[in-house]
This record gives structure tokens, sequence and C-alpha cells, in this order.
């Protein structure tokens, strides 16, 4: 953090110093601000049909590891990130 030493400015001077240096920060958190996504689950169903795969196919890629799946209650859900990303893997 720079230090300066003020010996004569006027407040309108500092006010404008101080705006341009909030403007400049903002500018910089604003082009790395990245808006969360929700998580959007898929049902098994739905992972079968995006994959066009039976189930039993997603069952065992499901036991094997390479999908991870998420128990809720007895339904069970895939996380449509997680299966792109997946597949982006194997390209």
């Amino acid at each position: 953090m720079q230090t300066s030493t003020l010996i004569t400015i006027s407040p309108e001077k500092l006010a404008e110093i101080i705006a341009f240096e909030l403007d400049k920060k903002l500018n910089e958190l604003k082009t790395q601000f990245q808006p969360k996504e929700p998580t959007e689950y898929l049902t098994r169903s739905e992972v079968r049909n995006l994959l066009k795969v039976n189930m039993s196919t997603l069952h065992l890629w499901t036991k094997k590891g390479l999908l991870k799946s998420y128990s809720v209650g007895n339904r069970i859900y895939y996380k449509r990130h997680e299966i792109e990303n997946a597949f982006k893997l194997c390209d």
C-alpha cells in the first residue's frame, strides 16, 4: 500500500482522487467476477437419455467411479456439470 503526505489539497480534489481509485477497483472486480450458477441435478433417466445409454450401462459407470451419483432418500441424482466434465476428459 502506498502512503502519501498531503500538504495542501482541496476537498474537491481529494474526493475526485478517491472516486477515481474506487472506480478503477470496481472495474477490476467486475472483470474478475463470475456469477455462480446453481447446481443442476439430473435423475438417472435424464442422464441415461442425455448419454444415450441404457440403465445398466449407467449403473456400471457409476459403480466403476466414472460417474458420481448422489443419493437423496431412495432417489439417485447426478450433477450436470460433473457428467459434462466426465465426457470432456474422454475427448
